[in-house]
């Protein structure tokens, strides 16, 4: 199957970042959202992205008009009716991204793919709210998605071979690498990444150093790009405690317990690098 046109629904950080690396590869997409003012913010964000990419010579004005020419934009679903391919990238909650699912299956064409860009919740569960299991399938992207090179491509129980392979090679026209991953809750990236993570908030927690301290060995002493604390401030404060509330229910051990301080700081509304405070505090 080829795919021609693609339809992202959401489009916060993730969303508006998929939608962007769809563009620039030449692919014609809808962004959707609940509210035109969410979806026009979306559009800015983009704007600015390719804006910055001209300045910084990663790209020509030329190529950033064409990319522009290619976003729509919608505030319902049954603009996706046409796509392809349809990726959701909802918050992580699970009836939410249900009921998009079971919604999609009524107006997408039979042999659209549906994905879902969750970074934790089961496909196989997704896929069950369709009547198409065997063509809803994972595309975890990463944050932020213009720039990171990795998709991980997860397989439900019911995907079909020719799915994944259409959706490895999707990836692979937008310059990513596609990695193929069976269903378990966290996959690889965040069944690996979150138990880091919240280890060193544990010990921050506990006052075993300060955070700038705990970072530094971890990017020093271990040659990591930032400290997962750093990390955790730009992949969200709220988004590593759903994961990591998902990794405890599904996988039933307690080494995936959330740390009391990240939930407290969750609660207090310090979400990270989009709230401008998280472990640091950005301007």
């Amino acid at each position: 199957m080829d795919i021609t046109r693609v339809a992202v629904i959401g489009t916060g950080t993730m969303g508006s970042g998929i939608a962007q690396t769809i563009a620039v590869a030449g692919i014609p997409v809808t962004m959707v959202d609940r509210e035109q003012t969410i979806v026009d913010r979306a559009q800015q964000t983009i704007e600015r992205q390719l804006r910055r990419g001209v300045e910084r010579g990663r790209m020509s004005q030329d190529d950033a008009g064409v990319a522009l020419s290619l976003i729509d934009t919608d505030i319902s679903v049954d603009a996706a009716a046409d796509a392809d391919l349809v990726i959701e990238a909802v918050p992580e909650v699970q009836s939410m991204k249900n009921d998009i699912f079971a919604r999609l299956d009524e107006v997408c064409r039979p042999d659209a793919i549906l994905a879902s860009n969750t970074s934790s919740i089961s496909i196989t569960s997704l896929g069950a709210a369709t009547a198409r299991p065997q063509r809803v399938i994972g595309m975890h992207f990463f944050n932020p998605v213009p720039l990171m090179e990795l998709v991980e491509v997860v397989r439900g129980l019911q995907t079909t071979d020719d799915v994944v392979d259409t959706v490895v090679a999707f990836a692979g026209r937008l310059g990513k690498t596609p990695v193929a991953v069976n269903d378990f809750p966290g996959f690889i990236s965040n069944r690996v990444l979150m138990p880091m993570i919240n280890e060193a908030i544990f010990c921050l927690m506990e006052g075993v150093a300060s955070a700038e301290a705990i970072d530094n060995v971890m990017r020093l002493g271990m040659k990591h790009p930032m400290g997962p604390l750093a990390l955790a401030d730009l992949i969200g404060l709220d988004v590593c405690l759903d994961i990591l509330v998902v990794l405890q229910r599904d996988l039933g051990e307690d080494k995936y317990r959330p740390c009391p301080l990240l939930r407290k700081m969750v609660a207090a509304g310090r979400l990270g690098r989009k709230a401008h405070e998280g472990f640091y505090r950005y301007e």
